[in-house]
C-alpha cells in the first residue's frame, strides 16, 4: 500500500508545520495511522497514532500537547499539524500504516506499510 509524505520544510522554533500523507488504498478507514520520525544518526521513534475513524490518538510525550494528529479519510490522508516547534523536532518524518485489530501501535514493527520520509528542519 503506497503511502506519500509531504508538507516538510524549514520553520523557525516556535513556529509550525503541517505533513500530510495520502493513503493510497480503497479501504483508508481500515488502516491505523502513525507518525514516526529519524533524526540523523538516531533510531526511527514513534511520534503519534490515530485509529480507525480519529477516534482515538496517543503521542510520544516529547510532542504532546504540541502536535495534532488527524485524518480525512474521505480524501484518504493522515495528518500531523505540529506547533511551538522546537530545533529538536529536526528529522525526517514518516508515516506508517497497518490493518490491525489494535490501534495503539507504536513500534516500528508494528507497521508493515511506510511512506517515503519529508525533512522536517527547525532553525533556533
Amino acid at each position: 500500500v503506497p503511502l506519500q509524505a509531504y508538507g516538510g520544510g524549514l520553520a523557525q522554533a516556535g513556529g509550525s508545520l503541517r505533513l500530510s500523507c495520502k493513503v493510497s488504498d480503497d479501504t483508508p478507514s481500515h488502516f491505523v495511522l502513525g507518525w514516526f520520525r529519524q533524526a540523523l544518526g538516531q533510531e526511527r521513534e514513534f511520534v503519534a497514532v490515530i485509529s480507525w475513524a480519529g477516534v482515538s490518538t496517543n503521542y510520544a510525550d516529547s510532542v504532546k500537547d504540541r502536535f495534532t494528529i488527524s485524518r480525512d479519510d474521505s480524501k484518504s490522508t493522515v495528518f500531523l499539524q505540529m506547533d511551538s516547534l522546537k530545533p529538536e523536532d529536526t528529522a525526517v518524518y514518516y508515516c506508517a500504516g497497518q490493518r490491525s485489530r489494535t490501534w495503539n501501535l507504536v513500534r516500528v514493527s508494528d507497521y508493515d506499510f511506510w511512506g517515503q520520509g519529508t525533512q522536517v528542519t527547525v532553525s533556533s
